[in-house]
């Protein structure tokens, strides 16, 4: 698994790489959902893109309750 930093700086970099490789899966939308179903692809060894509009979790997910459950801090990794 890779790791990247993704300011504004690196996200164009980033997508222009990403559309030169072949995924298995392409998750749009970096909330709890989009985040959890990226690592469940990851753990079964499939090549993953995980797209957001904006920062991390800004959309919904940023407006819940906050009354999620605990393991998504392990999301944090991806």
């Amino acid at each position: 698994m890779r790791t990247a930093t993704l300011g504004p700086a690196q996200r164009a970099e980033s997508l222009a790489a990403m559309a030169e490789r072949e995924l298995d899966v392409l998750v749009v939308g970096a909330g709890v959902v989009g985040a959890g179903t990226a690592l469940d692809a990851v753990t079964r060894g499939l090549s993953v893109g995980l797209v957001e509009a904006r920062d991390w979790a800004s959309g919904t997910s940023s407006r819940s309750s906050k009354l999620i459950h605990g393991g998504l801090r392990y999301l944090q990794m991806l």
